[in-house]
């Protein structure tokens, strides 16, 4: 069994590592600290697709495998709990139920703004 990472999600653990290092990295004791949300932070990420990672292209997400949004959430996590834990509720709490059993309609409505 092959263990390695395909292409896309080295690449995904690149760019969330990035992101970690640079945008959520210096804020994140502040954001212990103050028990504040990270709405600056959240907005970049949705901004830059990392909140849809695994929602499927056709409802405005990624479309990428379990495995990479794995790799994103693990990244925020070496940096930032809370921040890994609002992209985690965001994409599994949020999205997963819309994706798995919503109707079309609640899919077009909902999910590709979330996404």
């Amino acid at each position: 069994m092959d263990f390695k990472f395909s292409a896309q999600q080295e690449l995904m653990q690149q760019l969330m590592r990035s992101f970690a290092e640079t945008e959520v990295k210096p804020l994140a004791a502040e954001i212990d600290e103050t028990e504040q949300y990270p709405r600056g932070t959240v907005e970049k990420m949705a901004k830059n697709g990392m909140l849809g990672i695994n929602i499927p292209a056709e409802y405005g997400g990624a479309g990428a495998d379990s495995i990479s949004y794995v790799i994103a959430i693990e990244e925020l996590a070496k940096v930032c709990a809370t921040t890994a834990i609002i992209m985690s509720a965001h994409t599994s709490l949020a999205c997963g139920p819309l994706l798995s059993f919503g109707t079309e309609e609640q899919k077009q409505k909902y999910l590709v703004p979330l996404a």
